[in-house]
């Protein structure tokens, strides 16, 4: 005998989570599978800039306490190059909107808090091995071994770019590209050197500084593709951040022991649609986006009311005309954020695309960059893409 649940989530990140507790809200019964344990999925250092519309969803549904106690705002950011350093007050500029800093560990914990608080099922530890969009059922093996069968009204696919969800779906338009630029992440425990979000442009490659928290600061470091993250001690990272970042010229960075380093490759991936049958994509399940522009998790969240709202009529109201629309109504936003994360990926890095050389991407980065430095135009562009989508 299979398990029933009204609306049955595959992943306990931010979309599922968002998810699972707007349903939970509105009394509908909810079950989230996950396949890592809680205290892995809780310590997962992930996304910490949060988007205005995103920081709106979270406390206009009750699950802001955390952000609203611990997170800050910001809304500068600087940039680094031959030239000197600039900075952009982008919460003054556009929609005059700022991030929330509030990283996704604990945003996570305060979701699975308020989840179960609220009444709603989740099982770590269990491997969703099969999903049928058409019937709504889900097969799943725990750490045990053993075996079992989920059926539910309707399934939320919220289980990442590589897992069974999307796989679900049959023969979707399946847009894709590799930037061919490689990214070493690295959360170190030192406070940020610098107040702003840095963009470092380097000869050696690019390099960035953004907060994590008042101890904890992530940095990124440009590296070759095919370079394994194990070859960067922590000497070799904190002497090539110095370099990028012009340390001689801007002061020295407040350093400390290296507690994770792994290999970001920059891809852009989009499915179409993000729905079949009963089954619904959510978050990096539907698009896969460079961390270029921090917008992975503000587009989880985003998605994840939009279905929550359609689920609810369709549940409670006996509505689908929300269902039904649901790609029409995400793929856009997902598009114009790639678009976004694609210009930046132009503007901190010398691309070369087919046909162009080196020394004609690196011209077009510098003309980007001047454009940015000096027009109010691009800054107002830049401000309301960057905190917005």
């Amino acid at each position: 005998m299979a398990d029933r649940t009204s609306v049955l989530i595959v992943g306990a990140g931010p979309a599922g989570l968002v998810l699972g507790n707007l349903l939970r809200a509105a009394g509908i019964d909810t079950l989230i599978l996950e396949r890592g344990g809680r205290e892995h999925v809780q310590a997962r250092a992930r996304a910490g800039f949060l988007g205005a519309n995103s920081a709106r969803v979270l406390t206009e549904h009750g699950l802001g306490a955390g952000l609203l106690r611990h997170g800050s705002t910001h809304g500068t950011c600087a940039f680094r190059d031959e030239a000197g350093e600039f900075e952009l007050r982008y919460d003054r500029l556009g929609r005059g909107e700022p991030h929330t800093v509030y990283p996704q560990q604990l945003l996570v914990t305060d979701l699975i808090a308020e989840y179960l608080a609220r009444g709603g099922g989740l099982r770590f530890g269990v491997t969703v091995t099969d999903v049928d969009a058409e019937t709504a059922t889900a097969r799943f093996r725990d750490e045990r071994g053993n075996t079992g069968e989920v059926a539910a009204r309707f399934l939320a696919g919220c289980d990442g770019g590589y897992g069974v969800t999307r796989r679900a779906v049959p023969a979707p338009d399946h847009y894709v590209r590799d930037h061919g630029i490689s990214w070493l992440a690295v959360l170190a425990d030192a406070p940020q050197s610098m107040p702003a979000v840095t963009y470092a442009l380097h000869r050696n490659g690019f390099a960035g500084q953004m907060a994590r928290g008042p101890a904890v600061t992530r940095y990124y470091l440009q590296v070759p593709p095919g370079d394994e993250a194990a070859a960067w001690t922590d000497e070799r990272i904190w002497a090539e951040l110095a370099v990028r970042m012009r340390t001689g010229a801007f002061g020295p960075l407040r350093q400390g022991p290296v507690t994770e380093r792994r290999i970001v490759r920059l891809r852009s991936d989009v499915v179409d649609p993000v729905q079949h049958g009963r089954l619904f994509l959510v978050g990096d399940a539907a698009s896969l986006i460079s961390p270029s522009a921090a917008k992975g998790a503000n587009l989880a969240i985003m998605a994840a009311e939009v279905l929550a709202r359609a689920l609810t009529d369709a549940l409670l109201r006996d509505d689908e005309r929300a269902l039904a629309a649901y790609s029409r109504t995400c793929l856009p936003r997902i598009w114009r954020a790639q678009e976004f994360s694609h210009w930046m990926i132009g503007l901190l890095h010398d691309t070369a695309d087919a046909g162009q050389g080196p020394r004609f991407g690196s011209a077009l980065r510098r003309a980007r960059l001047d454009n940015l430095r000096e027009s109010r135009a691009h800054q107002d562009f830049f401000a309301e893409n960057y905190v917005g989508i």
